[in-house]
């Protein structure tokens, strides 16, 4: 099957791995709606093609992997008090994907970005790699299931700190916690995404999905994802979300009221 993509976004098939590509890099590889509809057909194609058993998920360059959604078109979304994200309360990002995903993380992983990463398997990050969720810097929180998945992923103090000082780390704290598996040179980078996919392609690949699906299954994530989208919905209704980013776009110190 042939998937129509973007030139914001790359769909390649090679063998049984699927690479799948961030390519916005003079935005930071920030996301689109266009992009984050692109990326879906793309999950759905990979989950469907039984001769792909692996995907890759990386981005162009070697600034940022993903700085999260574009702002410009974000704020007007804010302004009408619309949520952003994910319709389906129970759904986010790669959350009924059972095939494994491999994130090679070539820069910047910050906000929707590090919330696509949390909803794969196995993390690959080069050495200058950098990870955070600044949302409430900026009025917001990061309702792409991170605040399911985080503190799951990693110690709760860590995660803790991560989701209220809005700060980032880098890749030797990142693999410290337990958020990444590796740290590679960034020449190395895709070259030990493609030798992990190649161990996992070894074996059985209905082992291998079932596998991910139980890990998976058995957290009932559906849930908790739900009580997150519906809490979160009085921040993106409020007049710091408008605020938060404004500000970040005038380059000025946002004026928060806590309403």
């Amino acid at each position: 099957m042939t998937v129509k993509m973007p030139e914001t976004f790359k769909y390649e098939k090679q063998g049984k791995i699927a690479i799948m590509t961030i390519n916005r890099p003079e935005a930071m590889n920030a996301f689109t709606e266009e992009m984050l509809a692109a990326m879906d057909a793309a999950f759905e194609d990979f989950q469907k093609d039984d001769d792909l058993w692996v995907a890759i998920f990386t981005g162009t360059g070697d600034k940022s992997f993903c700085s999260g959604m574009d702002l410009g078109e974000a704020i007007p979304k804010l302004n009408a008090g619309e949520q952003l994200g994910y319709e389906d309360p129970s759904k986010r990002p790669f959350s009924d994907v059972f095939k494994p995903i491999i994130t090679a993380v070539n820069g910047f992983c910050i906000a929707g970005g590090m919330e696509f990463m949390q909803g794969t398997d196995i993390r690959i990050a080069a050495e200058h790699a950098r990870f955070g969720l600044g949302e409430v810097r900026f009025g917001l929180v990061p309702s792409g299931g991170t605040h399911v998945r985080l503190p799951r992923q990693i110690p709760w103090a860590v995660a803790m700190e991560l989701l209220l000082t809005g700060e980032n780390f880098d890749a030797r704290r990142a693999y410290e916690v337990g958020l990444i598996n590796k740290i590679v040179p960034k020449e190395d980078l895709m070259d030990e995404a493609m030798k992990m996919a190649e161990k996992i392609c070894r074996n059985s690949p209905l082992a291998v999905r079932t596998a991910k699906e139980i890990a998976v299954r058995q957290q009932n994530l559906e849930p908790a994802f739900v009580l997150e989208k519906a809490l979160a919905a009085r921040v993106f209704g409020s007049h710091d979300a408008q605020e938060g980013p404004k500000a970040f776009m005038e380059r000025r110190e946002p004026n928060f009221t806590g309403k």
